[in-house]
């Protein structure tokens, strides 16, 4: 009885984040996991919140999401130092657990629910010409919204980091960041050690469950002339079932993998609920010496005696920093923010991975993901007590593959476009919640999808890998509780239409193969609105519809880009400090400067675990120097 009623704080959670859709459903999902699996639920399980803070801690640690949760892990892995976490959101649920339900997330209180600007190059069939910028608002980050996806990238990303004049981020320095975290449970990928790790914080795995749809997406792909691969090894280009942060049938967001097992060091603190406004910096000295938070409705102070580290994402991290009168010099002087650090590359080179939504197939079988027939009573029963089944699917994502259109260089390994293959698309919850993640207008999707509402589909969402396009994310004002001005600038560059238009046409010769007809696959090819009044299936029709349902696959980044000292956008060192003030530096997504081929989650683990190690290794070789003055002075 007790473990049921357990189940009620869940059930109010889930009615806030789920409205009235499927009410029922939920509450008897919520009922049975907590019934048959406590340990998900039980709250002693959580990183324990620190009620009372101390004045000054070692280091303070700004944002809870998969950067800042493990810089807070490997600084506390050193006893003598105090770790803050900071993090404006809450707890993780149950229901963010199960991997189907990602998108529903969406919109709800653990999103920050970011809207771009309007603009006319780009995201024409959402509500207002306005793209949706999910981010998480919970510990966790935006680990606890996304699909789960690992996925590192291509060595080149790297080295070409370090051509640019960052020392230490080349591939093979990546590669050991990548394998420490890695806890792979394939046997046969664990097997091949120089690309995989064991024994890590975070669990990485094949998906529980797939449809016969599965198989066939890497079968289509030998057809087109592909190879199937491990695309987190030696080669990217191919055929590949995705790689999971997932640990068993739940979702292992970066606060699972790493703050769950520290909760209980002396030398951890967290604070959630905690909204940072500013980064406090002496203006003689500049020097970084705490922050400014809101917590419990007050405003209040903490005090870092070595260093800030804003893991707050591509968004905030540079609203904070201009906010605390870093950025450039115009822009602060026009908000009316004195002046630190004239640094005009923050918000500045902010890149996305953008798809083209919608691109669906219909089928002759009922093998896909369809939501109003796979979520019931008996798929949460399967979930909670065999760990398998519809449920653990990440909204139908199967496989992966990345391949090279014409503007790629055929004979070298790195693709430019990432095929997303999935059982599902956006008309298989029948133009609810996936509608509403992705902010169609109800117009939009009426025409386009209610039609085959509910039908049997698998789409092919083409991912454009390496954008040349820029946007830019500035304040509103210096209130910090004002959301940022923010500039996708989504297909302002001539050749990021040519080639995410040609990753349209490879994924519907994709749709034609012989192994995808024998489901009688067939694309749905309902004209596109504001694209009707040209012919077909041109490159000028594909040009236009790229810019209509334009999707975003949440992967912000670059917005205080690491170069080296004479690049003068560049934000951070090599070393991630921040130009012109000491004793902060930047370690999130925001970093990057130029954004990794795949989806970035992974590379964002990497960025903080090799992080870490730079701050370990500034302050140890300090300490060293300190305690061997100290003898040389007590010997003479």
């Amino acid at each position: 009885m007790a473990i049921l009623a357990g189940s009620f704080g869940a059930l109010k959670a889930a009615a806030l984040i789920f409205g009235v859709a499927k009410p029922i459903f939920i509450s008897i999902l919520i009922a049975i996991i907590t019934y048959y699996n406590y340990d998900m639920v039980d709250p002693e399980r959580h990183p324990k919140v620190t009620r009372n803070l101390r004045k000054e801690y070692d280091f303070i640690v700004v944002g809870g999401g998969s950067a800042g949760n493990i810089v807070a892990n490997r600084l506390t892995e050193n006893p003598n130092w105090s770790v803050l976490l900071l993090e404006a959101g809450g707890h993780e649920t149950e229901i963010t657990d199960v991997p189907i339900l990602s998108l529903y997330l969406h919109k709800s209180k653990l999103d920050w629910k970011y809207r771009t600007q309007p603009q006319a190059s780009a995201c024409q069939a959402m509500v207002d010409k306005r793209c949706c910028w999910t981010r998480g608002k919970v510990i966790g980050g935006s680990s606890v919204l996304n699909t789960m996806l690992y996925i590192r990238g291509n060595r080149r990303d790297f080295d070409q980091w370090e051509s640019f004049g960052n020392p230490g981020w080349g591939y093979e320095d990546a590669l050991y960041y990548f394998k420490k975290s890695e806890d792979q449970r394939n046997p046969y990928l664990a097997r091949n050690k120089r690309y995989h790790g064991t024994g890590g914080y975070l669990t990485v795995q094949d998906a529980p469950y797939n449809t016969p749809l599965g198989a066939a997406f890497l079968q289509a792909g030998e057809e087109m002339g592909y190879n199937i691969v491990d695309v987190n090894g030696e080669q990217q280009t191919g055929f590949a079932f995705y790689q999971f942060t997932m640990r068993r049938a739940t979702r292992c967001s970066s606060a699972k993998a790493f703050l769950r097992p520290i909760r209980l060091r002396a030398n951890f603190h967290l604070a959630l609920w905690t909204h940072v406004t500013k980064v406090l910096i002496d203006p003689i000295t500049k020097r970084a010496y705490g922050v400014e938070f809101i917590r419990d409705g007050r405003r209040q102070i903490v005090y870092a005696k070595k260093e800030v580290i804003l893991s707050a994402g591509a968004i905030n991290s540079p609203q904070l920093l201009m906010l605390s009168g870093i950025g450039p010099r115009d822009h602060l002087q026009k908000m009316g923010i004195n002046v630190i650090k004239d640094s005009p590359g923050v918000g500045q080179n902010v890149q996305d991975h953008i798809a083209v939504g919608g691109l669906a197939f219909l089928i002759d079988y009922p093998i896909s993901i369809v939501m109003n027939r796979l979520v019931n009573v008996n798929s949460a029963l399967r979930y909670a007590i065999t760990e398998d089944g519809p449920l653990t699917s990440s909204v139908g994502l199967e496989a992966v593959a990345f391949i090279s259109t014409k503007y790629a260089n055929q004979s070298d390994d790195w693709p430019d476009i990432e095929f997303m293959l999935t059982s599902s698309s956006t008309n298989s919850d029948g133009g609810t919640h996936v509608k509403n993640a992705h902010g169609l207008t109800d117009e939009f999707y009426n025409e386009v999808f209610g039609e085959i509402n509910n039908r049997d589909v698998f789409g092919v969402f083409p991912m454009m890998l390496r954008p040349k396009s820029r946007g830019v994310i500035k304040l509103k004002s210096k209130n910090p509780l004002d959301y940022p001005l923010m500039y996708h600038n989504y297909l302002t560059h001539p050749d990021d239409v040519n080639v995410l238009r040609e990753g349209v046409k490879a994924a519907i010769a994709f749709g034609e193969t012989a192994t995808m007809k024998q489901f009688g696959a067939r694309f749905h090819n309902k004209p596109i609105p504001n694209c009707k009044y040209l012919p077909l299936y041109t490159d000028d029709y594909w040009n236009c519809v790229i810019r209509q349902y334009t999707m975003t696959i949440y992967h912000m980044s670059g917005s205080t880009k690491m170069g080296p000292p004479n690049d003068r956008m560049a934000v951070v060192d090599p070393e991630l400090r921040v130009y012109g003030v000491s004793g902060l530096r930047v370690i999130d997504a925001s970093i990057m400067p130029t954004i990794t081929s795949g989806n970035i989650n992974a590379p964002v683990m990497m960025i903080a675990e090799k992080g870490s190690d730079m701050i370990k290794q500034f302050w140890m070789t300090r300490s060293k120097r300190s305690t061997l003055t100290n003898f040389t002075a007590s010997a003479g």
